[in-house]
């Protein structure tokens, strides 16, 4: 029999379906044959009982479970393909009736995609931001690489100055006894460098080599050692060495040792063209993100809670894994800046929200352009992966097994942005737009926010597995055992 469908509120709709009473003794069969040798009859060896038996036994509702599995996970699916749903959400079933003389009757509630209206989307206008480099950036540039290429010059004539590094012995104790942690021998230490107990460090100033001398500092109140809290120390220090910065002279030489280029000139100038291209790259891809967020402006859809809550679970994952490349937990990072994992997700759902709206719209906005992926298209993307993992193409190929959705996927999304990007309107963003003759408030981008990077985010959920292919990988639905088991005897 055809699944009725019933919609409801918010995407959600409700599938009503049956098996007749000879499909369900054909699952209850099946469901025997896989649990028999669980059956354990006085006179039958371990699995040789016969059916009956078992029924008389046991009672028929032992072989219900099974039996249900069977019959909901195949009406379900089946009931997808008919109505063509898009399924956001794990499915939830209840039995309304079940028995051998009639068979079973269940529903299974699910969400699905919601419905996007899309308003104005080619030919949005969308602030462009992009200054030309100032000769200030590239001093900051060669003065930071002046710094990296910096020597340590050893000074024997002068005491300790701010910025410089120093050579000590040190051993510290709390009311005259030495505390773990507190001595260290031919430590190299910055002035000013902020590594050491704040007060420290200023102490050794003045100071000159070979001096011996004692200083005093208070630990932080939210010092990591319980002992060491807010606690008076004095340390002893012998003072070995003083070593100056010398930086590099900014000449020809300077250029020679650090780049490719023989003059400084030279040398300026592609810093100017280097700092400039990536200028442009940052404006264009900001501009990217503001057409998009344009876009998801003018559209209208109402986004089911479990959407949010799915995206919000993706990205505590994705930070998860993060930052355990990095060595740390993210529950050990919460502890530390006092978040619970509740606070966590919770400042997660404005940029959920944002996400998973722009990935609805570019979908709907794909559909309405009929973008499509050509050989071209698809070559060039497996070339750019592969090339960011140092993968051979045909290894990467290898690697999918004709799994490469998500690949395709992707260069829908980056296709119908690009589309958009270039039907859009430059605006200056510091030029008021408002003016008589600017009435198009509709197409306008709004101000920039924390969730403007509409366009990046969904280049990213792009990749992922769509929630409505999760279906076929978990059981068909999340059974209601109460009422089974009320419905069984």
């Amino acid at each position: 029999m055809a699944a009725i469908l019933e919609k409801k509120e918010n995407s959600v709709v409700v599938l009503t379906l049956e098996a007749s009473k000879e499909e369900f003794a054909e699952a209850v069969q099946k469901s025997f044959i896989k649990n028999k040798n669980r059956f354990q009859i006085p006179g039958f060896r371990k699995g040789k009982a016969p059916f009956q038996l078992v029924k008389q036994y046991y009672g028929e509702g032992a072989l219900y479970d099974d039996a249900i599995d069977f019959i909901v996970n195949d009406g379900y699916r089946a009931a997808i393909e008919e109505h063509k749903l898009l399924v956001v959400s794990k499915p939830e079933m209840d039995i309304l009736d079940i028995s051998p003389e009639t068979g079973m009757k269940y529903t299974v509630t699910v969400t699905v995609r919601p419905e996007v209206k899309l308003g104005e989307y080619m030919g949005v206008e969308a602030p462009y931001h992009y200054h030309e480099p100032s000769e200030a950036e590239v001093d900051r540039e060669i003065e930071r690489i002046r710094e990296r290429s910096a020597r340590l010059i050893a000074v024997d004539d002068r005491p300790v100055r701010d910025g410089d590094t120093v050579t000590i012995d040190y051993e510290g104790f709390v009311d005259g006894v030495a505390f773990d942690g507190g001595k260290g021998e031919g430590h190299d230490l910055k002035i000013g460098s902020n590594s050491f107990i704040p007060g420290f460090e200023e102490q050794l100033i003045g100071h000159s080599i070979d001096d011996e001398f004692s200083i005093t500092v208070t630990f932080p109140e939210e010092y990591h050692s319980e002992e060491l809290k807010g606690k008076e120390a004095t340390f002893s220090i012998h003072l070995h060495a003083i070593r100056e910065k010398e930086l590099p002279q900014l000449d020809d030489e300077f250029a020679k040792d650090v780049s490719e280029f023989d003059t400084l000139d030279e040398y300026r100038k592609d810093i100017f063209d280097k700092i400039k291209d990536q200028a442009l790259k940052h404006a264009e891809e900001e501009y990217k993100n503001s057409v998009v967020q344009a876009v998801c402006e003018n559209a209208s859809v109402e986004i089911p809670e479990c959407m949010i809550e799915n995206e919000v679970e993706q990205m505590q994952n994705d930070q998860s894994m993060r930052m355990r490349q990095q060595g740390i937990e993210l529950e050990q990072y919460l502890q530390y800046s006092n978040q619970t994992m509740e606070d966590f997700k919770k400042s997660l759902e404005p940029i959920a929200q944002v996400r998973v709206k722009s990935d609805l719209v570019l979908d709907e906005v794909a559909k309405a352009l009929k973008v499509e992926v050509t050989p071209e298209d698809f070559d060039a993307e497996i070339e750019k992966i592969a090339s960011q993992y140092g993968m051979q193409k045909d290894d990467l190929i290898g690697r999918l097994g004709g799994n490469d959705s998500f690949i395709r996927e992707s260069v829908v999304v980056h296709k119908t942005i690009d589309v958009l990007t270039a039907s859009a309107v430059k605006t200056d963003p510091h030029h008021d737009h408002d003016h008589e003759d600017h009435k198009t408030p509709k197409k306008k981008a709004g101000k920039a926010s924390a969730e403007k990077k509409t366009a990046t985010t969904a280049k990213k959920t792009a990749a992922k597995k769509p929630a409505d292919k999760e279906i076929d990988d978990e059981p068909a639905a999340k059974k209601s055992s109460a009422k089974k088991k009320q419905t069984a005897e």
